[in-house]
């Protein structure tokens, strides 16, 4: 089997700033938007770009996740000569186990799967942004600016440009150096933590080195590359990109859901459309309440006050409850009398009869966050 191009999607660690939403779920496997995971859109471009040859590196909480995906038939990706493969710990020869160190040392574990491939170029990719992209056309600059490595890059606040790696370009778009989350960033150009390599390139990178030094692909494996002058050329994305790492940018990424229409284009099956596992649920159900500037998913009933707001699937609003601003994740269950107000509430938690909490600043709750004697938060 020869392609092209390979994609490994990298699932990330244990997502410790989405707290107790990632507690026993992969952040890939996060649900937005209502009916959506994370991994969709990742998954979802592939498709659009024409690339069935992908490998999954997991390593936190898999089964979640990979019992969304199972064979990737809901992506069209259940092909015999490629399809999507989940690429697990395991134990070597001696017993040892091998742990991912870093996102490089995760594709350098895994390095046989993209030679048995057999593909010119390697797609690193995240599966926990929000985004669209043909990566054809990444590939298309790639290639006409003769680049061993490609990165995709887009602008973010300046405020929030000490998250990411940020990238000094020239005139004509090649990689003059890599500064990785600066605590005085110069620059708002983010790196997207999408890398396109040359295969051979990225073999040489990878082993060319102690384990030390192939660890992270922003902390250690770009240093390098620039260090040892590869072409490093830099991709720009123009449209709407979110790292979904916080509780904060989850909110905020269903917010944009709402409050724009052309969002992703969602609504436009025809442009590289979005495509999910569908759970065969009923349609949701408005029983006496009311719903105003709101996504709500299969299943759900609602029987109070809905404003603004993002409804999982399964989720059941009793009357006399007003939910505003809110993010419910699937599974959820508000008794009669809540009010809410900016909050996300995790998946399978139930918020007692009563409870308040309309503060201004995002709130998350989960099911260990109720007692008896705790009713009310301002």
């Amino acid at each position: 089997m020869s392609k092209l191009m390979v994609a490994m999607i990298l699932v990330g660690g244990k997502g410790s700033r989405l707290r107790e939403i990632t507690q026993d779920t992969a952040k890939p496997a996060v649900a937005f938007g209502g009916k959506y995971r994370l991994i969709d859109f990742t998954l979802s471009n592939l498709v659009s770009s024409q690339i069935d040859a992908i490998g999954l590196i997991t390593q936190y909480e898999p089964y979640e996740l990979m019992a969304y995906i199972g064979s990737g038939a809901s992506w069209d990706l259940d092909v015999v000569d490629g399809g999507i493969r989940f690429l697990t710990p395991y134990s070597s020869a001696n017993d040892q186990v091998i742990w991912q160190k870093g996102t490089a040392h995760a594709v350098k574990q895994y390095f046989r799967f993209v030679k048995d491939i057999g593909a010119e170029y390697v797609l690193i990719l995240s599966g926990d942004q929000l985004y669209k992209m043909n990566y054809q056309a990444m590939l298309k600059h790639h290639l006409e600016t003769h680049a061993e490595i490609t990165i995709a890059a887009t602008k973010v606040p300046l405020k929030d440009a000490n998250r990411y790696g940020i990238l000094d370009v020239s005139a004509t778009g090649e990689l003059v150096a890599f500064n990785e989350k600066p605590l005085a960033p110069i620059s708002n150009l983010a790196s997207m933590g999408l890398y396109l390599f040359n295969t051979s390139v990225l073999e040489g990178l990878l082993e060319d080195g102690s384990t030390e030094e192939t660890v992270d692909f922003g902390e250690n494996i770009i240093p390098k590359a620039i260090r040892e002058q590869k072409r490093i050329q830099v991709y720009l994305h123009n449209d709407y990109w979110m790292d979904v790492g916080t509780v904060e940018s989850l909110f905020q990424a269903n917010m944009d859901l709402i409050d724009n229409p052309d969002f992703l284009n969602l609504n436009q099956s025809r442009n590289m459309p979005v495509y999910s596992r569908s759970l065969n649920l009923p349609p949701h159900l408005v029983e006496g309440g009311v719903v105003t500037d709101s996504i709500i998913a299969d299943g759900s009933i609602i029987r109070g006050m809905v404003h603004h707001s993002v409804i999982g699937y399964e989720c059941l609003i009793d009357q006399e409850s007003v939910l505003e601003n809110v993010v419910l994740l699937p599974g959820v269950i508000i008794r009669s009398g809540v009010r809410l107000k900016n909050a996300i509430v995790n998946k399978q938690t139930i918020i007692p009869k009563d409870f308040v909490s309309e503060t201004e600043q995002v709130r998350l709750f989960s099911g260990e966050h109720f007692r008896e004697e705790a009713k009310t938060i301002v």
